[in-house]
């Protein structure tokens, strides 16, 4: 579909495209839709992931902030639908999920599929994060 805007941050974003083939994400109408998000640094040149689940879902967190801003959102406030992916899903995951969820959008709940997998992207993920922004004044300065 060439007529969508695709987006891919610099670092692990530009590295995935290249390698894989993906995108990190896409403006469909007045909304983002972005790909599974780990806890990687968005930045690095390599990915580097915290082992550590809390550590790792705070910056899967970050990594869909900046993703989504790159993309000409305004990150997490946007946000109304949430899949996340869980290497096990356990309550320590639901609870990290959870206390992110009132950081990042104190003044909404979204909605949220949480799913336990067997395997993520890489030997090292714990959590993948999509996620689904509105986004209609951005939609409305793209032509």
């Amino acid at each position: 579909m060439a007529n969508l805007q695709y987006y891919n941050y610099p670092g692990v974003g530009t590295s995935n495209r290249e390698q894989f083939s993906y995108s990190q994400a896409v403006r469909v109408g007045d909304t983002i839709q972005c790909s599974g998000q780990g806890g990687w640094d968005p930045e690095g040149k390599v990915h580097h992931i915290p082992t550590e689940i809390n550590e790792q879902i705070d910056q899967a967190f970050k990594t869909v902030d900046h993703n989504l801003k790159h993309a000409g959102g305004k990150g997490w406030p946007q946000v109304f639908r949430v899949n996340s992916y869980h290497v096990p899903l356990n309550n320590e995951a639901i609870a990290a999920m959870a206390r992110n969820f009132k950081q990042w959008m104190p003044d909404h709940q979204p909605i949220w599929t949480c799913v336990g997998v067997a395997r993520l992207g890489e030997d090292d993920m714990r959590v993948e994060i999509e996620v689904v922004a509105y986004d209609p004044e951005g939609a409305s300065t793209k032509t």
